[in-house]
């Protein structure tokens, strides 16, 4: 009786303090997409667009009547992508073979940007590469240092390179993190920490730098690409396919379309948004990981991957 007493008190003090934050936040939406930026014959750099997020990021920016500066490290997969770009509406595309583990290939892409066009205006930060295997069956874990180095520091260094031109612009950074930035999962710790780092080092930069550049941090799910073919580092820091531990990361979780979540990726920049989780459902582990308690989620995770694997 007591509890039935108490409960409708609680529910409509909630419901109550809670109110204005759902109105600001519907009315703040509400004014994004009222104001939502043009990106037609503005220039937008791309990088990792070869294949995957940041080639369906070249064809959606593209459709919307965007210059673009493709970059990747395979130059003939690059060159078929900005051949379709340009049919999907671009009115001009540069590709730059790169590899932004290195500090001068970014800044030789981003001088390229700005050189062919006079001003930069979007830089996706979308280039990455996965890990597979547990942390005990890595052997020289020296190897695994690319991760860091592609994920973490080729993103930092095309934007050291970026903001001048972007705070002339008033453009914005697109950062391509991971759920696993922010959800454990077993099996890929060197490219969850590595995602994980994105996220603090953008949260960190957006306080430090203001309205001067909008930052909008992505966080996708498991999207169709190469990575969810198994491709990524393996056992032993090489690169390769390890079609049993992906499947075992992977699990029963639904692989979204890049399609879908480059569509996501570019309304949500445009609308100036500082945060996309895609899928939306995502979120939910959010709230678990705030919920459960974390030895029922370490174990979960423990026991599911590691019997996958041997299944």
């Amino acid at each position: 009786m007591a509890f039935t007493l108490f409960v409708p008190p609680l529910v409509l003090n909630t419901l109550f303090l809670l109110s204005p934050f759902l109105f600001f936040k519907a009315f703040r939406t509400l004014i994004r997409v009222v104001r939502a930026e043009d990106v037609r014959g503005k220039v937008v750099l791309i990088t990792g667009a070869s294949s995957g997020i940041g080639e369906q990021l070249a064809y959606e920016y593209a459709r919307k009547g965007a210059f673009l500066v493709l970059a990747a490290r395979r130059e003939a997969a690059l060159l078929q992508v900005a051949e379709k770009a340009r049919s999907a509406g671009s009115p001009d595309v540069v590709v730059v073979p790169v590899d932004v583990s290195k500090s001068e290939d970014c800044k030789k892409v981003v001088e390229k940007a700005v050189t062919h066009f006079g001003k930069l205006n979007h830089v996706v930060n979308n280039a990455g590469v996965v890990s597979y295997c547990p942390f005990e069956e890595a052997g020289d874990i020296t190897r695994f240092a690319r991760i860091m180095d592609v994920n973490f520091w080729g993103s930092v260094y095309i934007t050291h390179y970026s903001v001048p031109h972007l705070r002339k612009s008033g453009g914005r950074v697109v950062v391509v993190s991971s759920v696993g930035g922010r959800v454990a999962l077993p099996g890929s710790s060197f490219y969850s920490a590595s995602k994980a780092a994105l996220i603090m080092f953008y949260e960190t930069l957006r306080a430090e730098i203001g309205s001067a550049v909008g930052i909008t941090i992505v966080c996708p799910g498991w999207i169709q690409s190469d990575i969810t073919q198994g491709k990524g580092m393996i056992k032993g820091g090489k690169e390769g396919f390890d079609a049993a531990a992906k499947d075992a990361a992977v699990g029963l979780v639904p692989i979204a379309s890049a399609e879908g979540c480059a569509r996501a990726i570019v309304k949500a920049a445009n609308e100036g948004r500082r945060y996309l989780t895609w899928p939306s459902w995502y979120r939910l582990l959010y709230v678990a990981i705030a919920i459960v308690p974390s030895e029922m989620l370490d174990f979960f995770n423990r026991s599911t991957y590691f019997q996958k694997l041997i299944w």
